[in-house]
């Protein structure tokens, strides 16, 4: 199970948000101070960190500076005033994310899942890509989802390793012909089209790749965590 801690002087905050964390895999403990904060950081287990930006002995700030010293930690902040001051400055010191109070569980649950999947360590050249559902093996250039094989063209395969190698990002028509111009068939834009289309077939039930319109597309699965 994931291990999340909040760093917050709201001693009512922490049990509630606990309990709804639970049930998505994330196992959250508090920390009413800094201080006990760091020391807890430090004893190690945890894989990301929520700070309040208002807490005692010091401010969010000044903890977010002190953590990202010596660790590179997930780190979510928390501001009451959520202002686009604090955002920066949160952001400039290290943060991966902010989230203005008052906020909805839901959404700190998703915007810590989305911190996580940020820092898996990028995979190295050869190293196969698994994501929810789905893997691909670049030394083999086999994909597999849900654990059976999927048969994919020379063109698909490679479309789907661009789209893999920098999941969330959006590659427009043109990113997409750069890349793979001179494969099995002479591609041009509306070509591009063709082949995403081809390739959500043989991916589904997965809706592995989203249209983003007049931008592009992008791969919209999350890494599996390790």
């Amino acid at each position: 199970m994931v291990n999340v801690l909040l760093i917050d002087d709201d001693e009512h905050l922490g049990p509630p948000l606990a309990q709804y964390f639970e049930r998505f895999g994330l196992r959250l403990a508090q920390a009413l101070t800094p201080s006990d904060g760091l020391a807890r950081l430090r004893a190690g287990g945890f894989d990301a960190a929520i700070l309040d930006v208002m807490l005692p002995e010091m401010d969010g700030f000044a903890l977010c500076r002190t953590i990202r010293k010596d660790s590179d930690l997930p780190i979510l902040m928390l501001t009451a005033r959520g202002e686009v001051m604090d955002r920066v400055v949160g952001l400039e010191l290290g943060a991966d994310d902010y989230l203005p109070k008052p906020f909805e569980p839901r959404e700190l649950v998703a915007r810590v899942q989305t911190i996580l999947r940020r820092r898996v360590a990028a995979p190295t050249p050869d190293a196969p890509l698994r994501f929810d559902g789905l893997t691909l093996d670049p030394v083999t250039r086999s994909v597999q989802r849900g654990g059976e094989p999927v048969e994919l063209t020379s063109t698909e395969f490679d479309l789907l390793h661009l789209l893999a190698r920098a999941p969330g990002k959006v590659f427009s028509r043109d990113d997409i012909l750069a890349a793979l111009r001179g494969h099995e068939a002479e591609l041009y834009t509306r070509a591009v089209d063709i082949v995403v289309s081809r390739l959500r077939k043989k991916l589904e039930p997965l809706d592995a790749i989203k249209t983003l319109r007049n931008a592009g597309y992008t791969l919209a699965l999350p890494r599996e965590l390790p």
